[in-house]
């Protein structure tokens, strides 16, 4: 079994119990939201560990794959670095169909276990990536030529009323901007109130630690609570 010198855990083969940061991608910020995927990844990971060790942080990117700039990854991976925790995924795309990528976490020496290949060695996850990476190319190979043969027997793509379309759809944008500061402003009187804390910071990170997300899905500044306090009220 590799340990953490090696950048790569091998598997769960007599195994101590370890304590994890779990890390889960969707793609879109409708999975994010729904959970289509994401409860998926958080079962099979929830499974995984009780019987090999605990959580001790979990966090959640909506990215695409082929991207490798992703801060919560980071986050992710320097919370383990600092501890000695180990990465976990539920599947090893969730990380990336990019072998560079891939090479690049090995690099950085973190533990990682991926559920659905607990026991892969960093050579067989190679081979994985390689695969997995050549059909992300096969797939968008596919869906270029597909689009090119639509359009030359005349199809259209995009909305062709989109013109017509778009008021609608800034005033519902508007409409829930609008909702959503409201009810910021609700919490952030509350937490004056109960906390006695008026400060920008201060609200900003009793937001973020109490998991309340920017209308963009993202962490708390205060920059974004001045915004959300001074925006008109509905």
């Amino acid at each position: 079994m590799l340990g953490t010198k090696t950048g790569f855990w091998s598997g769960p083969t007599n195994m101590k119990k370890k304590v994890f940061v779990a890390y889960y991608r969707v793609s879109t910020a409708r999975q994010g939201v729904s959970g289509l995927g994401l409860e998926a990844q958080k079962k099979s990971v929830a499974d995984f560990v009780k019987t090999n060790g605990e959580i001790i942080a979990e966090f959640t990117e909506i990215e695409t794959g082929k991207r490798a700039d992703r801060p919560k990854l980071t986050d992710a991976i320097a919370l383990c670095k600092k501890h000695g925790y180990t990465l976990l995924v539920a599947k090893l795309d969730r990380l990336a169909r990019n072998l560079n990528f891939i090479t690049t976490l090995q690099q950085t020496k973190v533990d990682f276990v991926a559920v659905d290949n607990p026991h892969a060695t960093p050579f067989v996850i190679h081979i994985l990536c390689a695969v997995a990476e050549s059909e992300a190319v096969s797939i968008s190979q596919r869906t270029t030529a597909a689009l090119a043969a639509f359009k030359a027997r005349g199809g259209t793509l995009g909305n062709p009323r989109y013109m017509e379309a778009l008021p609608k759809a800034n005033a519902a944008r508007s409409t829930r901007s609008k909702e959503f500061n409201a009810k910021i402003r609700s919490i952030v009187e509350e937490i004056k109130t109960k906390a006695h804390v008026t400060g920008l910071r201060e609200i900003a990170d009793i937001l973020n630690i109490r998991a309340i997300k920017t209308i963009r899905n993202g962490e708390w500044t205060p920059q974004n609570v001045w915004t959300v306090l001074n925006a008109n009220a509905v």
